[in-house]
């Protein structure tokens, strides 16, 4: 199973930072994590859970809190496996944007040149949502909700930090978007 070789991965490994520890499960298991850290600067936190964590703790934490988040997590997690059992998953697509090419099923990216392009898990699902929805205006709660990150909360902005880092891996300039689109007001579309 995922989460017995996540197990002798780590078992195997020197001893290293949370990041690269959950850089590794967010990519290569499909295990759920939290992360308990010491560092609770903001920037912390969004580099936590950008990096695919399914919520950040800073210590000192109350044991109360910490079990109450560790079981939302874990319903989160047996709601999403309830959901993909009751909906076929949609098939495989293969997406080419601008250089870049989608591929659904291999959970992958690639540039022009036929490259991986390096993106989380969070910035896949993210842009699985575009895909399936191309030329519509989306907004951060539809995105959300379509990249299964519903932990977060109302107004969160985090979105948008996502949405400029995929800009910067796939879109020629950055700074003027033809492939993610801002639809002020609206939120975002992905344009074909």
């Amino acid at each position: 199973s995922r989460s017995s070789a996540a197990s002798d991965w780590y078992k195997r490994q020197p001893p290293e930072d949370g990041l690269s520890i959950g850089r590794y499960l967010t990519t290569n298991t499909d295990v759920p994590f939290v992360m308990l850290t010491a560092a609770g600067e903001v920037v912390d936190r969004i580099v936590g859970l950008e990096m695919g964590a399914d919520d950040y703790l800073a210590k000192p934490v109350d044991l109360r809190e910490l079990l109450a988040r560790i079981k939302a997590v874990l319903r989160r997690g047996e709601r999403r496996r309830e959901d993909a059992d009751a909906t076929p998953a949609s098939a495989p697509m293969l997406v080419k944007f601008g250089d870049c090419t989608l591929d659904t099923g291999a959970h992958r990216l690639s540039g022009a040149d036929g490259e991986d392009i390096a993106i989380t898990a969070m910035e896949f699902d993210l842009l699985r949502a575009f895909a399936e929805h191309p030329n519509r205006v989306l907004s951060r709660d539809q995105l959300l909700d379509m990249a299964h990150n519903r932990g977060w909360e109302p107004f969160d902005r985090s979105i948008d930090i996502r949405i400029a880092r995929l800009r910067r891996k796939v879109e020629p300039d950055p700074a003027k978007p033809q492939v993610i689109k801002t639809v002020r007001g609206a939120g975002y579309m992905f344009s074909l």
